[in-house]
């Protein structure tokens, strides 16, 4: 058995990738993460630089681990700036860091990918190369952000600080249809949807499902710059690109799917979303018009009628956000396992993921008490 760290997944064989990974998660397919690296969305200027560790035994790969050599906190949605300015208090260096994660992609997946029946043996070499790994390059810690249930519950074990926080998920309880879906609300919190759904249609805005096939080249220029736009005048750093949309599509075009708004002939709006098996996954959205309820009709109610449709189970729209609680989506606890190489702030930190937890609980708690579905559909099915 030999390692290897990889700081260009070209390196690696698409299919002996591919075959450890589970659900066909977009995010952690080979493609999905070779195209980041395609089109410098990882890379120096971002401070995201690929260092991804790969298992062999002979020729063949047993296990991998997306991992990446970090010099900020950007894209990651599990905040870790008090710790950096802890740091820095003391003189000590917070980066680089290690993180294993998907760029600028709050979703859960794996982050320990091992073949079948072979956990138990390749889970502790990962952690250990990337322990030693974190030695090397003389960073402050290794951070595993929003692994799966069973890694995560493994992790934890390990001896590693453990994070919580909140994600709204929507679940699908065999629904046969959106109006199926509404029948489970309270009458007036149904009413306030079906409002919002008629106020888009009444401004005469048409919405086109489309996927990586029927997404032509000038939609994804379209949405290309919906994305720039947006986040240069709300959040920051643009690091995706058009060259990363057209890739990502023809790679995966069964696992793209890509809203546009039109209107009067002229596309205003777009929402990006991708699929599993299992799982759709709601990532960016971008307009260069306002219409009252269209980024909830674009980024929620299409989703919700595309896991109807396809029988997908779960709908993760992305990080935070309560407006999602009145349309639908139940908080959702997401964990994240964290080592610190330092030992001056071993107590501390510990007792920070203590509090945070039983925060996160209470106030999961809370939103528990504002959901929109009858009280007894609630009793049923979602009591925590």
């Amino acid at each position: 058995m030999h390692i290897q760290i990889i700081s260009n997944l070209d390196q690696v064989s698409r299919s002996a990738w591919n075959a450890l990974v589970q659900d066909n998660n977009p995010f952690v397919r080979h493609e999905f993460l070779a195209a980041l690296e395609h089109h410098q969305c990882v890379s120096k200027q971002f401070g995201w630089l690929p260092r991804h560790i790969a298992v062999y035994e002979g020729e063949e790969l047993l296990g991998a681990m997306p991992l990446y050599e970090k010099y900020n906190s950007y894209g990651e949605f599990v905040f870790d700036h008090a710790w950096a300015e802890a740091y820095k208090q003391h003189k000590l260096r917070y980066y680089p860091k290690l993180v294993s994660a998907i760029p600028y992609t709050p979703a859960s997946g794996q982050r320990l990918l091992v073949k079948s029946g072979q956990e138990t043996e390749i889970y502790p070499v990962l952690l250990e190369s990337a322990l030693q790994l974190a030695e090397t390059l003389q960073a402050s810690g290794v951070h595993w952000l929003f692994p799966l249930g069973e890694e995560q519950d493994w992790l934890s074990q390990q001896q590693l600080f453990t994070r919580h926080d909140c994600q709204f998920h929507w679940r699908n309880f065999g629904y046969q249809s959106f109006d199926d879906f509404l029948e489970t609300f309270s009458s007036k919190k149904r009413k306030n949807v079906k409002q919002e759904r008629r106020k888009v249609k009444d401004a005469g805005v048409e919405l086109r499902v489309l996927d990586g096939y029927s997404a032509t080249a000038t939609d994804w220029e379209r949405f290309a710059f919906f994305y720039q736009h947006t986040f240069e005048s709300k959040w920051g750093i643009p690091t995706l690109n058009e060259g990363f949309f057209k890739e990502v599509a023809a790679k995966l075009p069964d696992q793209v799917i890509l809203v546009m708004a039109d209107k009067n002939g002229e596309c205003i709006a777009g929402s990006l979303m991708f699929r599993s098996d299992t799982r759709l996954y709601g990532r960016h959205w971008g307009c260069t018009e306002y219409f009252d309820s269209l980024h909830f009709e674009a980024c929620y109610y299409q989703g919700i009628e595309y896991c109807i449709q396809h029988h997908l189970q779960v709908f993760e729209p992305g990080a935070q956000g309560e407006h999602k609680v009145p349309r639908g989506f139940i908080p959702t606890l997401t964990r994240s396992s964290h080592w610190l190489a330092s030992p001056a702030f071993q107590q501390a930190v510990r007792q920070h993921t203590l509090y945070e937890q039983r925060s996160v609980a209470e106030y999961m708690q809370s939103v528990y008490e504002h959901l929109p579905y009858r009280e007894d559909f609630v009793a049923e099915h979602l009591r925590p």
